[in-house]
């Protein structure tokens, strides 16, 4: 069902706790909020991130989400203590990371497109949940670095594939045999980086480019999105492709973009 328009908000994003989303108009913004432990994601936060990611595909009055943390970092990424604890319980050794892989793969699979915006640091497990954005935008602080190799911890499927499609083979190795740490101009030559901006343009900068992209009609944004990021994978459904164009052919989006374009006005799209 769709979420009525106007404001709500769980978990205010001024207190420290879980990860809070916010929405306002059609723009929603979820934040990391435990600045005191560099935004580390806890065990319980997976679950709150899954309920917040349920929430927006449910959201359809909302057309773009902007993902950022509190205080300095953006997140120093999943609680490896978290992981010990359930080895130590005799759970299955994959557990933990699955629950965390599915989070993350549900962050790449909003309708939505998705703006990261990187106020520090990205360590961990954290720098897969921004790559499962569409863009990202940092800071001259911001510096990633993962750890898994040095840990002793083989990264799970999703986000090895996300590494590669995303960043490349090179990189990629680079990054987990090498746990090589880079520092925000490496990370833009990369591509891990879209843009880099002072920290009082950061925010402006995420959330201008959810307007832009807000200001566009969903259905079309949502099933290429879905298409590019299939292809990403390598997992590319041609049947699947022509049925979200053949919606789009179909839709009254469409018939309004062509008529805003004939009399040179802005579009007004409803998801249609």
């Amino acid at each position: 069902m769709s979420q009525p328009s106007g404001t709500f908000e769980a978990e205010g994003p001024e207190s420290n706790g879980p990860p809070s989303l916010h929405v306002e108009g059609r723009i929603a913004t979820l934040r990391l909020r435990r600045p005191a432990r560099a935004n580390r994601i806890e065990a319980g936060d997976i679950a709150v991130l899954r309920a917040h990611c349920l929430a927006l595909r449910a959201a359809t009055d909302v057309r773009a989400v902007v993902l950022t943390g509190t205080g300095r970092h953006f997140s120093a990424g999943y609680d490896i203590g978290s992981v010990l604890r359930t080895l130590g319980a005799g759970q299955a050794s994959s557990a933990g990371g699955n629950a965390f892989a599915d989070m993350v793969d549900a962050v790449e699979a909003l309708p939505q497109v998705t703006v990261c915006a990187l106020n520090g640091g990205v360590f961990g497990g954290a720098t897969d949940l921004a790559l499962a954005c569409d863009f990202r935008y940092g800071v001259p602080q911001t510096r990633m670095f993962m750890p898994a190799a040095r840990l002793g911890l083989h990264y799970y499927p999703s986000g090895l594939r996300r590494y590669v499609s995303r960043l490349g083979l090179n990189a990629a190795k680079r990054l987990f045999l090498l746990a090589e740490e880079l520092e925000a101009p490496e990370l833009q030559d990369i591509g891990y980086l879209d843009a880099i901006v002072p920290p009082n343009e950061l925010m402006p900068l995420a959330l201008a480019t959810a307007q832009t992209a807000a200001a566009h009609a969903p259905l079309a944004s949502a099933g290429m999105k879905t298409a590019l990021n299939a292809l990403a994978h390598g997992v590319w459904d041609a049947d699947a492709v022509a049925l979200a164009e053949a919606a789009c052919l179909r839709s009254a989006d469409l018939r309004e973009g062509v008529a805003a374009w004939a009399e040179k006005r802005v579009p007004q799209f409803n998801g249609h």
